[in-house]
């Protein structure tokens, strides 16, 4: 699953570091999971899918599938390999407000505003 996992990330474009501050788990507990060292447990996988809704929680867990479960999920969470086109955005409802919007930078940083 380790590898899985860094085929994710590197996927998402986000670090390690940034992957454990969205999911709410400690950074060296992700470091722990791609060494090999720990296997992720019930916590890490529930808030993985909770945070990551298009990812194929199967494949990450098994390898079987593909990474993301389908083209239509992939409104935010998108293959850096196929372009965002203007029928991926979909209008804010008008009764929602923003509370923040998270910003990745191709260099691996992030920023965060609310």
């Amino acid at each position: 699953m380790n590898e899985r996992l860094l085929k994710f990330l590197e996927a998402e474009n986000i670090t390690q570091a940034q992957f454990a501050d969205s999911i709410g788990v400690a950074r060296a507990s992700i470091s722990h999971i791609v060494s090999g060292r720990n296997k992720p447990g019930f916590d890490f996988i529930e808030r993985t899918a909770k945070r990551f809704p298009a990812l194929n929680i199967e494949w990450l867990i098994t390898g079987k599938g593909r990474m993301y479960n389908s083209q239509e999920d992939m409104t935010l969470f998108q293959d850096p390999e196929e372009p965002y086109s203007p029928a991926d955005f979909q209008p804010l409802s008008k009764s929602k407000k923003v509370s923040r919007v998270i910003v990745f930078f191709e260099d691996g940083t992030f920023e965060e505003f609310k």
